[in-house]
């Protein structure tokens, strides 16, 4: 049996259920970490540490989300199931939409952040981002209240979405969400 990569005209493929997986976890893990981190302490043994994961995931983050939206560009997404209604067909493309939307937006205002007094964002030790926009007045604290509303309202459209697809796995006894854990039968 071969691995199915890509997607079929049902089903997705193994790399975009990988991705989406992979968003997902670090989506939900960046959250916890950023929740956690912003209390600790000075003398905290994870006060420098965690800030260290969190950029380095957060950079990881916005590229898995750059490679998905290349991705869905190159591959073709599977046509809707055929029991959904148009209004939700609609509201999934726009969800998926909104949810970029909100991870690139994400990934800017942390960067914002981090760089507002001109250091650059180191990533895992591994390169620095140069700082491009820096000393704007109240940039770190103006950057810092938009990434925490953007990360409540991402992790409650995640929720949402999850929600969206218990429904119509538990009640429409669909498919939708077993599209998502594993290929379908036309992946090629």
């Amino acid at each position: 049996m071969t691995m199915q990569w890509k997607n079929g005209k049902t089903g997705y493929g193994w790399f975009s259920i990988l991705l989406h997986w992979a968003v997902a976890l670090l989506v939900f893990g960046l959250f916890g970490l950023g929740l956690w981190m912003v209390d600790l302490g000075y003398y905290d043994a994870w006060y420098q540490r965690a800030p260290w994961w969190h950029k380095g995931l957060g950079v990881t983050m916005l590229a898995l989300v750059l490679v998905r939206l290349a991705w869905r560009r190159a591959n073709p997404v599977p046509r809707p199931m055929a029991g959904h209604a148009a209004w939700e067909v609609r509201l999934s493309r726009a969800v998926h939409r909104l949810f970029y939307l909100l991870l690139l937006l994400l990934a800017l205002t942390g960067y914002l952040m981090v760089t507002a007094a001109g250091d650059g964002l180191e990533v895992f030790d591994w390169f620095v981002i140069p700082a491009t926009l820096s000393d704007v007045d109240g940039q770190e604290d103006l950057a810092g209240d938009l990434h925490r509303w953007l990360a409540w309202t991402t992790v409650g459209l995640a929720g949402l979405h999850a929600a969206g697809a218990l429904k119509h796995h538990l009640l429409d006894r669909d498919a939708t969400l077993k599209r998502m854990l594993r290929p379908g039968p036309d992946v090629t």
